[in-house]
């Protein structure tokens, strides 16, 4: 457990320069409190211990301003940065090195108990208040612009923006989002620290 805690903040020194020391990161990033919580809420939503579970993850809303529901299915290294008002659901999904930024929300668009909230693939960044809504799938190193609302699945490798959300034409991205480079060789959008 210490040797996982120890990997995940070494990804987000990594995904963040705002990180000065790993106890930096420890004190004082929301995004790490609110999966330690999440981790717990989970496993007892698990045991189906639910009231308890649905507890645990309304502590760590409160302190942590961000909300995950014990129910939904989280990925190695999620990183959510500043996090305020992230909000991910019950049959939510996400996948590896997913980055999420505050205000962001993977919300439900049914009343029915199924799978009802979206999946992430991998490496996925969702910029700051974007809602993602519904049972749909968001294919791998797609980019989401900020404020944008997803509520059509999206192609692996797309960056969208707009509301409703669209496809941007690779021709016509002008900027990668934080969080990654441009790939001098190719002109794209890498995470160079995951690709490498």
């Amino acid at each position: 457990m210490i040797n996982r805690i120890r990997d995940y903040i070494t990804h987000i020194r990594d995904r963040d320069p705002a990180a000065k020391s790993s106890l930096d990161v420890l004190l004082s990033y929301p995004g790490a409190h609110a999966l330690m919580f999440y981790k717990l809420s989970s496993t007892l939503w698990r045991w189906k211990l639910y009231v308890l579970a649905r507890f645990i993850s309304h502590l760590g809303r409160f302190f942590s301003g961000i909300e995950i529901h014990p129910g939904a299915k989280i990925g190695k290294n999620l990183f959510i940065d500043h996090g305020l008002g992230v909000v991910i659901g019950e049959t939510a999904e996400v996948g590896d090195n997913v980055t999420l930024y505050q205000g962001v929300t993977l919300g439900g668009t049914s009343l029915q108990d199924d799978k009802r909230h979206p999946t992430l693939k991998n490496n996925v960044i969702v910029g700051a208040g974007a809602k993602i809504l519904g049972p749909i799938e968001i294919g791998e190193n797609v980019l989401v612009g900020s404020n944008s609302v997803v509520v059509k699945p999206v192609p692996d490798n797309t960056t969208v923006v707009g509301i409703p959300a669209h496809i941007v034409p690779k021709k016509e991205q002008e900027f990668c989002a934080y969080g990654i480079e441009k790939d001098s060789k190719t002109d794209e959008c890498v995470n160079i620290r995951l690709t490498n």
